[in-house]
Order: structure tokens, then sequence, then C-alpha cells
């Protein structure tokens, strides 16, 4: 297979691991949520506070994220940087390579003023899909909108990093409805979305609700008891070897044979059960070429998605753009959103990929189009999904990225002084710590509550994220996985935070903790159990040392 070779390739392909984890800090003046919010060092129930906006680089984040939504997200739609040279984009991750360190704080620029211009895109977006790839169920799957500047580029690098296998399509989205007279070649009107499925041979998208144009075409001319119907071909290209008999009309027309290079779909004998059982249509003369009668009740609730999304359908930029400025107050006009992507996109693609209580991710979140389509597609078909987005620059999402979606779950009065209602739900705005979650010296950071550790711990041992109700109540015992019970003594989870004592497994503390007939995994600061620990069929793991994951 093809590969893919860039300028700090090899410095990047491992970064992800090099990224230090953090916590997630609650801002409460920045949430938006009918119920109390979760405080610091609390985990928030999937009911209360269901939607996460982040603040933050979306490479910190995502490794903040992973310990609790690891392989729990069913959709992730990003729209990255196209990587025009027009969008001011700066490659500024902390990669330990000279030939990376000297792009750091350069904005990026057009083809032929940045040379590497795509390298640098390409070391930017590799830990990131790394990254996202831990999040999806494995029928999960990733949209990403790009155009034809690193289209090429990105899908070698999905080939790389989820396998060529698991490609599931190119979609081509008509972002115009209009061609632009002042093209220097050719008018643009489409954008790709890039489609990639955790395991492509067992992903199947959803059927799209049926339009009334396809359903106006089912007519009942011959008033069937069974309903309304749509004629179909009885002829077929593909070589059928009883598929060359002739066919009396009703009208005494004799048809010698198919038409030329086709075949009869069906045997003669079945064509015969059909025609009893009024299935052919004759026209209405009665000897016209037979068509099969297809009823609307027998067909497939829903259409097959296709590769070509029309703006009528999904939307265009300038409907983005009107969108945008309803629902935001921006300061000048260089403010606002060159492409944002239109809610209808973003809708079609929850339609398609989701269920109804999907958990949905989007790492590049901007002016929150992902949030908004969420609750807005919540809102028409009863759904509970929820979303989570990131957003690096602070002044974005604070005053777009979450102010849009505040203003929708709530509703606004828009430019015309109308009343918009609001679409219900709301989020909890936080932030990256400051300060990783170990120390320089490789410590746990002393503020680090119980609950908060227990995430990483599970992480570190399934590698999935901690099911959201596993602490509703605060246990040593996290929860059992693949048959094994893993267990955790720190912050005095067992009220005794002597030294010696609830953070340290001996064996009176083994006799306090939550039995378990089967092989146990203990992470705790020390053991003294001695001999005993394998009797017990216990497995101690230091803890820090053992959460280096």
């Amino acid at each position: 297979m093809p590969t893919l070779n860039w300028i700090g390739k090899e410095a990047v392909v491992k970064h992800h691991k090099e990224v230090p984890f953090r916590l997630l800090e609650p801002v409460p003046e920045l949430s938006c949520s009918p119920r109390p919010l979760a405080g610091p060092g609390e985990r928030e129930s999937t009911k209360d506070s269901a939607n996460l906006i982040v603040h933050g680089d979306n490479l910190h984040a995502l490794k903040a994220l992973l310990p609790r939504y690891a392989g729990q997200v069913k959709c992730i739609y990003i729209d990255p940087p196209y990587n025009t040279g027009n969008e001011g984009w700066a490659y500024n991750d902390n990669v330990n390579s000279p030939e990376i360190r000297r792009w750091l704080g350069a904005v990026v620029g057009k083809e032929g003023e940045t040379l590497d211009r795509h390298d640098r895109w390409l070391c930017m977006m590799y830990p990131r899909l790394v990254l996202l790839r831990q999040f999806l169920r494995e029928d999960g799957a990733i949209f990403i909108s790009i155009d034809d500047n690193e289209v090429a580029t990105l899908r070698l690098l999905m080939d790389e990093i989820f396998g060529a296998k698991n490609f599931v399509a190119t979609v081509l989205w008509q972002k115009v409805y209009s061609p632009k007279n002042s093209a220097r070649h050719l008018s643009e009107d489409h954008d790709y979305v890039i489609i990639y499925a955790a395991k492509a041979e067992t992903w199947k998208p959803n059927l799209l609700p049926r339009t009334e144009e396809q359903n106006a075409a089912y007519k009942n001319p011959d008033k069937d008891p069974r309903g309304i119907w749509k004629t179909s071909d009885l002829s077929a290209r593909n070589y059928y070897s009883a598929g060359t008999y002739s066919i009396t009309c009703p009208s005494g027309r004799v048809i010698e044979s198919p038409p030329k290079g086709m075949y009869w779909r069906v045997s003669e004998a079945r064509f015969k059960e059909m025609d009893l059982d009024n299935r052919i249509w004759w026209g209405k003369d009665g000897g016209a070429i037979p068509q099969t009668k297809r009823f609307l009740h027998e067909v497939k609730d829903g259409r097959v998605p296709q590769t070509m999304w029309f703006y009528n359908e999904v939307g265009h930029t300038q409907e983005a753009k009107k969108e945008l400025l309803e629902l935001v107050d921006f300061e000048t006009s260089d403010d606002v959103f060159i492409t944002p992507k239109p809610t209808r996109l973003i809708q079609r693609i929850l339609q398609i990929a989701t269920d109804q209580d999907s958990l949905i991710l989007d790492s590049f979140a901007g002016s929150g189009t992902s949030g908004h389509a969420v609750l807005k597609q919540n809102a028409e078909d009863g759904g509970a999904r929820r979303f989570i987005l990131v957003e690096m620059d602070e002044h974005i999402a604070a005053s777009v990225t979450a102010e849009r979606v505040k203003r929708v779950a709530n509703g606004y009065t828009n430019a015309k002084g109308a009343v918009v209602d609001g679409l219900g739900g709301g989020f909890q705005f936080c932030r990256l710590s400051a300060e990783p979650l170990f120390t320089a010296d490789g410590q746990i950071r002393s503020d680090v509550s119980f609950v908060q550790l227990a995430e990483f711990v599970w992480f570190a041992e399934t590698g999935s994220g901690r099911p959201p109700d596993a602490s509703e109540a605060l246990s040593p015992l996290l929860g059992v996985h693949e048959g094994r019970a893993i267990y955790l003594l720190y912050n005095g989870i067992l009220k005794d935070k002597s030294v010696g004592g609830g953070n340290v497994l001996s064996g009176p503390v083994f006799e306090l903790l939550p039995k378990f007939a089967g092989p146990k995994v203990i992470y705790a600061a020390a053991n003294r159990m001695g001999a005993r620990t394998a009797r017990e069929g216990v497995t101690f793991k230091q803890t820090p040392y053992a959460l280096e994951v």
C-alpha cells in the first residue's frame, strides 16, 4: 500500500503519547444548564450536564477527554483548517524536533509562500487523528470536511491511521448556489466530506427520510387495494439465462423478447405468478411493455444516502453565515467566520451516523454548528444525543461557540424583533487545567480528587472510557472489566488518610474492600500484603508509576 512521508513525520507519529494528561475545570459562568453543574473534582451525571464545550488546544483537550470518553463516541465530525493560506493558522505543538520547532507560531501562507505548508498541516493533523480514532465506538464513524488543497493528502493520512479498508465514501457537498464569475479557471462549487468508519465492514448508515417528491411519484391509477405504487423496469442488462422468453400482452400484442441487450429480471414462471397477483402493469390499453408495480408500503422506510449532497437539501455557505449572524453579535465584519457550515449539513451527518442517544464529538468546533445541529435534531425527532465541542481560541470559545449554543438552547430575539423559542438542552463549559495531572517529578497533583484519578486508572487498565453511571457511588471498586475487578486506593477513599492506611494495600485494608470472587487489579501507593497478594488473586499496580498511559 502506498505510504505518505513528509518533513517531521518521525517526530509526530508518537507525539500523542508525549502529550500530558490534564484535568477539565468547569467554568459555571460560561455554562448553560437547567440543573446545578458539577463542581471541581465532581463528575456530572449523564442527564444533568451531558453536553460539553471545552476551551483549549484540541490535542491536549482530546488527551484530557480520553479517560472519560474513549470508545464511547458514535459520530465524529471535524472541520479542520483547509490549509488554503487564508486561515491564519500556525503550528504550535510542542514536538521535540529541531525541524519542527522553527515552525512554532509562524502563520502558514499560501502555496509558494510557505514551501513546507503541507508538511506542517500533516504534522498538525496526525496526532489529533490518532487520538480521535480512540474515541470511536466499534459502530462509529468520522466525517471530515476538506477541499482540494488537502483532500489527497488527507485520504492517504486516514488510510494510514484508520486503515484503507475502513474508508466508506467521499461526499461532494454543493457549498454555493451560483457559479463564481470571478473564478480563475472553473467555479469551485463543492467541498468534500471524507467518511471513515471504525469498522467499515460492519458499519451501516441510517436511511434518510423519504422526500415528498419521491412519495409523489406513487399513484394508484387501477385502484389497487394495496395502495399507491410506481412502476419499475422488468428488464435489466445483467445476463439471466431464464430471462429471454416471449410475452403476450392482454391486448394480444406479442413481445418476442426483452429489449435488445437486456434480459427479463424474473423467470417466465415467476412472471406469470406476478401477473396473477396484479403486480404487472401493462399500460392503460393493455399493450405496453410490462413493468412491475412497486407499492409504497413495501419499499424501505427511507432512502439510501448518496454521495452528492445538494444545497437545497443540506444548505450552503451563505445560509450558514446568515444563521451565524442571527445568533452571534460580531464587532466587525472581519470577525465573521469565512466558511461556516450550515446546520442542515451537520444534521444530514447526524441522520446518517447517529442513534437518538448517541455521543457526537467535534474537536474543531469553531462557530458551534455541531452543537446547534445536535440540539436541533433532538428537537425534531425527540432524541437525546449529546455533544462534546472543543475550541482552541479563548474568545471564540466563550463569545461564539458557547454563546451560539446557549441562545439556541434558551431562545433569543432575532434582528427583526421576533422571539425564537429555545430548543432546550444545555452544556457545561470547561477549561483545561494549567498544570498536568502529574507534577514534574512524576507525582499525582495533590488537588486531584478520587473521581478524577479513577477515570485515568480505568482508562489505563481498560483502554476505554469509564461508564458515566460507574461513579455515582464513591467506592474503591471502580468496576469489573473482562472478568477482573479494578480497585483504586487513593485520597482516603476508605476514610483513612494516614501514610500507612487507606491508600496503601495491606491485609486489614484488603478485608475492607468490596468482595469479588475473580481476579483483581488494585492500584495503590504501596503494597504490604507480601505473598498473600498472589494467593488472593491480586495484581498490584503502584500509583502513580503504573499510570503512564
